[in-house]
């Protein structure tokens, strides 16, 4: 039975800020920059490089367009399933499916709607991908459930 308890209503309503703040910084940088061009926001860290990202992280699954939204909008309605049906356990796990639903949905919303992903977030001194808010997320994510698994083990011992 799906219960709407105040703690799951919290995670949606701070998912629904992440997806806000991932949907208006690639508004903005779109507004401010547009495509082809890169602007260095922290020199020697960080430029604002607008791209269009068919594929998945690191593009894996380059111009699936069609095959990544659907997987988006099931992996989203799965989590919200999720939320709703189990509350978290800890407080880890409440961070962890904050993050990984705003960032599943800030991307699920660009491919729905666009046909692409918008990355703009460029790490200078490595070669690593261009990435955005909802990326972020998701990578907040893993680690808060990382450390969720971790502090649950030390508490079994």
């Amino acid at each position: 039975m799906i219960s709407f308890n105040r703690r799951n209503m919290k995670i949606i309503a701070y998912s629904v800020f992440i997806i806000l703040l991932d949907q208006l910084s690639k508004f903005l940088v779109l507004n401010t920059l547009g495509f082809e061009s890169s602007r260095n926001i922290i020199p020697n860290l960080l430029n604002f490089t607008l791209v269009k990202n068919k594929g998945a992280a690191f593009s894996l699954f380059s111009n699936s367009t069609s095959f990544l939204t659907i997987i988006s909008v099931i992996a989203s309605l799965l989590l919200i399933t999720i939320i709703l049906k189990s509350p978290p356990k800890s407080y880890w796990n409440f961070i962890g499916l904050v993050y990984l639903l705003g960032g599943t949905i800030g991307n699920g919303i660009d491919r729905l709607f666009k046909g692409y992903v918008l990355d703009f977030l460029e790490l200078v001194p490595i070669n690593f991908p261009i990435f955005n808010v909802a990326d972020v997320s998701i990578n907040i994510a893993i680690v808060c459930f990382i450390i969720d698994i971790i502090k649950d083990k030390s508490r079994i011992k």
